[in-house]
């Protein structure tokens, strides 16, 4: 019984290896015909897309690898790549999280790509062509394997073969590359995809431009920070020059302003001279009128003597007193030229000195208002420096030269003015010096047009003189120039008429030399008699 129990399994064990042999068999036929079947097909359909590389057979590899790549990206498996069929296949296959670049590359004007449109932009791309070389420096710089180079090159991989790199092939990664790191198999094959679909990366492609690029930028922003620096320190040099300019013309402002100060202190001092000079003629005049007296006196009482001797010592007194009459009125004579001028001509000098004088206001009025141009022009360069990009700007602009040039302008109008000043004074006090009388202290030009009889319209209208004065750096040396004519002879008259009033007496002498006196004086051009000096005789 055991025994025919187990031939009895024998035999259906038999029977189940040899039906499973069959199974096998058959599969094998069908999968071997199926995959011949397949190769023919796509034989025929290369054929018929590109004839004349359909008998190539690393041609035809590289056909089916790009057919397989239609085939991930078609996943409706209608034979067209659509738009939403790549976008998807961009962001889940290749990780691109914003593919718009890749899309419009990828499709082009043309929304359904077929196997034949994918293989005519494969072979119309720059990778196509590329040798072993190339494609050796692209697995270096953009995939990042050098550890492969030699394997690429001993198998003379060039760019008809990046297909064959771009799809999942075992045999082709880990038998002929010998990758034995996944990793490195699938960074392989997303970037030959990437490059097989896209064109060549940006880094090969451009990788001269952009190194000479970067030379350019590097060599421009150089070149812009050195033109900066130039500028920037021009710029400061020539702030601190205008600065320096700027505080010379308030240094002059400033002088010009203790000038007015000192010419209108020795003004006073010429009036009050004046005043004391009118004192001390009056009373020169009081005392030669006290000796007329007394010599009239002298005479009177030696007319009513009639003692001999008290008649010569009257008279010898008498003589006394004539003798220092005249000579008080020597000195005095001496003291003052023997041309005096006319009243007229006074006044007509005063009219000119005060004409010309309004004509050097309008000059000096003029330099004021360039002098406050340069002020105005200055305090804007200074708000602009304050600015973020001031400094620049104002290197860059022509507003320095021009602020730079209105001082210079103002400087040079501020010194004609200061030279018309120093010779103006100077030729107004010669002539005072000369002419004897004031001419730069007068009435005004209004009572003077009106005491000489001028009609007012030939003046013009006056101009009302600035309540300050502006002057250059060299006003320092007019100080000793200030000083009126008149108070210049003001201690000589105070010291003669000092002289005639301190004067001690001296001896009687003779009637000769009194006589000697008076005609000398006469001759002079003065009178005694006349003047009342000598008592006329009897």
């Amino acid at each position: 019984m055991d025994v025919c129990a187990r031939l009895a399994l024998w035999l259906l064990w038999g029977l189940l290896l040899h039906h499973g042999q069959s199974l096998s068999q058959s599969h094998s036929e069908k999968a071997t015909g199926s995959g011949a079947n397949s190769e023919e097909s796509t034989a025929a359909e290369f054929c018929r897309i590109d004839k004349p590389l359909c008998h190539s057979e690393d041609e035809k590899l590289s056909f089916d690898a790009v057919r397989s790549i239609h085939k991930l990206m078609d996943d409706d498996a209608n034979g067209d790549v659509d738009v939403e069929e790549s976008d998807e296949f961009l962001r889940e296959d290749l990780n691109y999280h914003d593919p718009t670049v890749k899309h419009s590359t990828f499709h082009g004007e043309d929304k359904l790509i077929s196997v034949e449109d994918l293989w005519k932009a494969w072979k119309s791309s720059e990778v196509y062509n590329w040798t072993v070389d190339e494609v050796v420096q692209w697995l270096i710089t953009y995939v990042e394997l050098p550890q492969y180079e030699e394997t690429f090159r001993k198998l003379q991989l060039s760019g008809h073969a990046m297909p064959r790199l771009a799809v999942t092939n075992t045999t082709m990664t880990g038998t002929v590359l010998k990758m034995t790191d996944r990793s490195h198999r699938q960074k392989l094959q997303l970037k030959a995809l990437d490059t097989v679909l896209f064109g060549p990366p940006l880094l090969t492609r451009h990788n001269h431009l952009k190194d000479f690029m970067l030379v350019v930028s590097i060599v421009i922003g150089v070149g812009g920070c050195w033109f900066a620096y130039i500028q920037n320190r021009y710029s400061k040099e020539h702030m601190k020059k205008m600065m320096k300019d700027l505080e010379g013309l308030h240094r002059a402002e400033q002088s010009l302003h203790d000038l007015q100060e000192r010419l209108h202190k020795a003004q006073e001092e010429h009036r009050t001279v004046e005043v004391e000079k009118v004192h001390l003629e009056k009373k020169l005049r009081d005392e030669i009128n006290l000796a007329k007296q007394e010599a009239q006196r002298l005479k009177e009482l030696r007319e009513g003597t009639e003692n001999e001797r008290s008649r010569q010592k009257y008279a010898e007194e008498e003589l006394e007193q004539v003798r220092e009459a005249l000579r008080k009125a020597e000195k005095e004579l001496e003291s003052h030229s023997s041309w005096y001028a006319p009243e007229a001509l006074q006044k007509w000098l005063q009219l000119t000195h005060e004409v010309e004088v309004q004509y050097y206001n309008i000059k000096k009025q003029n330099a004021e208002k360039q002098l406050l141009v340069a002020k105005e022009g200055a305090e804007k360069i200074k708000k602009k420096r304050n600015t973020l990009f001031g400094t620049f700007h104002v290197a860059h602009s022509s507003s320095l030269d021009d602020v730079d040039h209105k001082i210079l302008t103002a400087k040079q109008a501020l010194s004609e003015v200061t030279a018309a000043l120093r010779e103006r004074l100077h030729r107004w006090q010669q002539i005072e010096i000369l002419c004897g009388f004031q001419i730069v202290n007068n009435p005004g030009i209004h009572s003077l047009v009106a005491a000489l009889n001028i009609d007012p319209s030939w003046m013009g209208s006056t101009r009302p003189n600035p309540a300050h004065f502006i002057m250059t750096d060299d006003v320092d040396d007019m100080d000793e120039e200030i000083v009126s004519p008149l108070s210049m002879q003001s201690p000589s008259l105070q010291s003669s008429v000092r002289q005639r009033l301190t004067e001690p007496q001296h001896g009687l002498g003779s009637q000769r030399g009194s006589s000697l006196k008076a005609n000398r004086l006469s001759s002079k051009g003065f009178d005694p008699f006349r003047f009342g000096v000598l008592p006329p005789h009897e």
